[in-house]
């Protein structure tokens, strides 16, 4: 196997290209001002102030209705407390095998809500209609001893970077409500879905059928702004008491709102995600052209998937690359053929720059 060629050491120059997620990059000025602004004075807490209502009124304008917003600190307590919210004894909660709320919250959304989560197939890191109707199949509601349906929940984006348009998750939230149950958006990389699909957040949400939406921040330039945005008013008062039993409402929540305050105004949320999905783009394109590795699914956000022999992943790591092996979903399990070779996982970012992008796609090459 012919080396790796020699960069212009730019890698190493800087430190090192990171793309291991997301999470890893800091926050964005704009949102790092927001708290400063807001951070002097005497102001409500507990999601009562001035700024708090402001950003709720925001997020109402955002997604064309009125919405009841939760601030909390994780992506992780936000799906764990919209699962709490609509789960009753018994409660069996139906999301895709390969979602991050089944695989990446150690049990959090079980441990909160006292809700199983049953599994569900399908390529690609989407929710089969038809095989969602199988799963609640096999839990009839007048039936004790199996328990009985509770919600559905989808993740957007997928954990392996596809995006779910309206109509699919129409189709997912038609079959949930053929069984009464609620259904629930994990949108930690929601920006990033929106803006790929090029539809209005409300297109994406309740109008194909949501009713919860884990909106998340942290990973598109905010420090630790998440929040639960409720469509149902019905649902609302019941979720205010789980807000608090977990001990997700914050005192000072403005320090929350103004990071939502700093993200929210001027669509700079949208133009983050764009530069986030374009650096990607990028990326993709450089591991396409590339002898070495392939693309395993196109990417649709900002995480790009690639196949790569295992000796050649740690040459580049050597130079300073930063990267995750991934494990191959469950409905792509014949993905890695070669012992030699291993599915990677890169994210790109806000703060991912195009020259960090092509200094990785020249090691590579």
């Amino acid at each position: 196997m012919r080396p790796i060629r020699q960069s212009n050491s730019y890698l190493e120059r800087k430190g090192g290209v990171f793309f291991a997620s997301d999470n890893w990059a800091g926050a964005d000025a704009r949102i790092n001002q927001a708290i400063l602004d807001h951070s002097g004075g005497f102001k409500s807490g507990y999601n009562s102030g001035e700024l708090d209502r402001e950003v709720t009124a925001q997020l109402s304008r955002v997604f064309e209705r009125d919405v009841t917003v939760f601030f909390v600190a994780t992506g992780t307590a936000a799906n764990s407390l919209a699962i709490a919210s609509v789960s009753k004894a018994g409660s069996v909660t139906f999301c895709h095998e390969d979602s991050h709320v089944v695989t990446d919250e150690c049990g959090g959304p079980e441990f909160f809500s006292g809700s199983r989560l049953c599994p569900v197939p399908g390529k690609l890191g989407k929710m089969d209609p038809e095989a969602l109707r199988t799963a609640i199949g096999r839990f009839p509601a007048d039936f004790l001893h199996h328990g009985r349906p509770g919600a559905v929940s989808i993740t957007q984006a997928t954990e392996i970077g596809t995006v779910h348009n309206p109509d699919e998750i129409k189709a997912i939230a038609a079959m949930a409500r053929e069984y009464d149950l609620p259904v629930h958006m994990d949108g930690a990389r929601f920006a990033n879905a929106l803006v790929s699909l090029g539809v209005t957040p409300a297109e994406m949400t309740w109008k194909a059928g949501v009713d919860l939406l884990s909106f998340g921040g942290t990973k598109n330039g905010c420090w630790c702004a998440e929040a639960l945005v409720c469509f149902d008013p019905a649902l609302s008062r019941e979720i205010a008491f789980h807000h608090k039993r977990a001990g997700q409402l914050f005192s000072k929540s403005r320090f929350v709102a103004a990071q939502f305050k700093g993200y929210l105004d001027d669509d700079h949320w949208l133009d983050m995600a764009r530069h986030a999905n374009a650096m990607t783009s990028r990326l993709a394109a450089h591991i396409d052209n590339s002898p070495h590795a392939r693309l395993a699914f196109m990417p649709e956000a900002n995480e790009t998937f690639m196949i790569l022999k295992k000796t050649r992943a740690e040459d580049l790591r050597k130079k300073g690359a930063v990267f995750y092996e991934w494990r191959p979903p469950l409905s792509h399990e014949d993905l890695i053929s070669d012992s030699q070779e291993e599915l990677y996982r890169l994210v790109t970012s806000f703060a991912t720059s195009a020259s960090e992008v092509d200094a990785f796609g020249e090691a590579l090459a």
